[in-house]
């Protein structure tokens, strides 16, 4: 494991090498107000070990720190803006589209390093599920799939819209929710993941009894099982 800064997206993020031959990477985008470092420690703390991979190497970005409208416009480490946390007020496309430019700069670099699109994933916690799904729907139709974990989309959001134009496959997603979120309503997520199931999106959603706005062990656990399936180990060819 080792920690990276990464000048070229303008992103900090903190890598975790895959114990064996790197051959799919997966992006874990924090919610707002965390770390890239501390998601990962999260994660940890909640396994009680580290989430390792054979052949999966994990980033952890952290997002650009910035005015935030909920926060009274108090800085802090957010991949978009707000109007107010809700799911009745219209989208803050302009700083999402930003920032799906910066991240699409990290998807690149995987890229660039030999891992295909096919072989990516990308997905986050509340905050962090929305920007990855504005990622996979409206700008990389040809990731491997997409993961929300406490997390929705607004009601006229611009995915719903892209998605209405579709053509061609998309990236299966993957969902989680608390019953007892208090921060983000159970129903906001379950409303996002029935919308995009209608719009042909191929969904999966895990509802988390008596989980607040946290993770937890067994959505964690559903989690790393979902990733394996979609990014299974290659086996190498004998040339």
């Amino acid at each position: 494991m080792a920690a990276v800064a990464g000048a070229s997206a303008r992103l900090r993020r903190y890598v975790v090498a895959p114990a064996g031959q790197h051959s799919a990477s997966l992006i874990m985008l924090h919610g707002s107000g965390d770390s890239g470092q501390r998601f990962r420690e999260w994660i940890n703390q909640v396994l009680n070990h580290d989430l390792v991979f054979q052949h999966i190497k994990i980033i952890y970005p952290t997002a650009p720190s910035r005015p935030y409208t909920p926060m009274n416009g108090g800085l802090s480490n957010v991949w978009f803006d707000r109007y107010k946390i809700s799911n009745d007020c219209p989208e803050h496309l302009e700083s999402i589209d930003s920032m799906c430019q910066v991240l699409t700069s990290l998807i690149d670099e995987e890229v660039k390093n030999g891992i295909k699109k096919s072989r990516i994933l990308v997905g986050g916690f509340s905050m962090g599920g929305c920007m990855a799904l504005h990622l996979a729907f409206r700008k990389h139709r040809d990731l491997a799939g997409v993961f929300v974990l406490s997390g929705f989309l607004n009601k006229t959001s611009a995915v719903y819209q892209a998605l209405q134009k579709n053509e061609g496959t998309l990236p299966e997603l993957f969902q989680c929710h608390g019953t007892t979120d208090e921060l983000v309503l159970h129903s906001w997520g379950e409303e996002t993941n029935s919308i995009l199931k209608s719009l042909g999106v191929s969904t999966t959603f895990h509802s988390i009894p008596n989980l607040y706005h946290e993770l937890s062990r067994s959505e964690l656990e559903k989690l790393k099982s979902w990733v394996l399936e979609k990014l299974p180990k290659k086996i190498q060819k004998t040339k």
